[in-house]
């Protein structure tokens, strides 16, 4: 196996750095007590304008409160983070007296929530933490402040990830910042909150973990990475690993519940399983890294031009982070499977494809799978 691989010039060491994360039905209701335990006695709120105004942001904020926790709320949030958003960010909460963040929302509200606690924590210019090429990838000092992160989307798995993506305007590009820093204290993951996702978002979340899991079972082994010269400078995103590997069954999860949540958002059944495999996807991802799909992905959400999406009037036009990952996703797989055969026919059998046949044959049939699932939630297919 690729993993036993031992070489004095490839790596043959992972790191596997799981979060502490609380599921289930309602476990939103429990942040105050996860705050008190974290030590944090003034929160900033990170929540965006329309969630802010709901019952379940009320929520999480008088449960903060009945802890005896003071609570500012920061609500410019983008729906896809822009450098000059996080900075203009960061102007307005730099004089607060905060000692923790709580993020609600979705990807984009956590990964804002963490940069803003990067540069509130250890202030710097944004670009000296971006990662290269675009920026320097310099190392904040050490831990930032505890934070807590209540996805309410079933997608980017951003409670669990130490990476957070953003836009450089003026470059037109997609990068993100990733340091172990930046991985939240505490993940509460409550299928609750997602019921009033509408079904455009249900489907690009949905089809974001679908290639989370796909790439990071399929990525390049750790052992194929060069050996580091010290353990500080072993990347973030290291390539698969065993471990990675058991969380296979999310690929049979999202392929069976992702069209039912699409069709009925009270399919609690549905909402359970897809907001673990995000949760299961992201760690997954977060260890190993993703590959084509999502590298493709980027120019095609930077230079997005005229598609407005059902369900994301925002008033310009936007290529949602998990439709833009599934459309090269379908190419990129047929065209790779040859060239893995034994993690691709794991995840034929996971979306209840035949595995038998030649490689190409495989491709072929996982291509054939995603073509008819972005049909069936009316997501274009080229």
């Amino acid at each position: 196996m690729a993993y036993l691989a031992y070489s004095e010039v490839t790596d043959s060491v992972f790191v596997l750095n799981i979060p502490y994360i609380k599921f289930g039905m309602g476990a939103s209701k429990e942040v105050g007590y996860e705050a008190r335990r974290l030590g944090i006695t003034s929160a900033l709120l990170v929540v965006g304008k329309r969630l802010a105004e709901t019952k379940l942001a009320e929520q999480v904020r008088s449960s903060l409160e009945s802890q005896g926790i003071r609570v500012e709320v920061f609500t410019d949030v983008h729906i896809e983070p822009e450098d000059e958003a996080i900075v203009e960010g960061y102007r307005k909460i730099k004089d607060l007296r905060v000692d923790g963040f709580v993020a609600l929302g979705g990807g984009s509200t956590i990964d804002t929530a963490k940069l803003l606690n990067l540069l509130y924590t250890y202030p710097a210019d944004l670009m000296e933490y971006v990662n290269r090429p675009i920026g320097k990838g310099a190392s904040p000092p050490g831990p930032l402040k505890p934070m807590i992160a209540i996805p309410t989307t079933a997608g980017t798995g951003a409670e669990n990830t130490n990476v957070a993506v953003l836009d450089i305007k003026r470059l037109h590009v997609k990068t993100g910042v990733s340091n172990q820093y930046l991985r939240p204290s505490v993940a509460i993951v409550d299928p609750l909150t997602t019921v009033t996702m509408p079904p455009m978002v249900t489907a690009s979340t949905g089809l974001d973990v679908l290639n989370h899991a796909i790439e990071s079972i399929t990525a390049h082994p750790y052992t194929a990475r060069p050996a580091v010269p010290n353990p500080a400078e072993r990347p973030v995103y290291a390539g698969s690993t065993p471990i990675g590997d058991l969380f296979a069954p999310v690929v049979g999860w999202v392929a069976k519940y992702i069209r039912r949540a699409y069709a009925d958002p009270y399919d609690l059944e549905a909402r359970y399983y897809l907001h673990l495999s995000a949760g299961l996807a992201g760690l997954g991802f977060g260890h190993a890294g993703v590959h084509v799909p999502h590298a493709m992905a980027y120019p095609i959400a930077g230079l997005v031009r005229e598609w407005h999406p059902p369900d994301y009037d925002f008033g310009y036009p936007i290529v949602p982070h998990g439709i833009s990952t599934a459309i090269p996703a379908a190419y990129a797989f047929r065209y790779l499977a040859p060239y893995n055969d034994e993690k691709f026919r794991l995840v034929a059998r996971q979306l209840g494809l035949d595995d038998s046949g030649a490689p190409r044959q495989v491709g072929e049939r996982i291509f054939d799978f995603y073509m008819k699932l972005l049909e069936d939630l009316h997501v274009p297919t080229n």
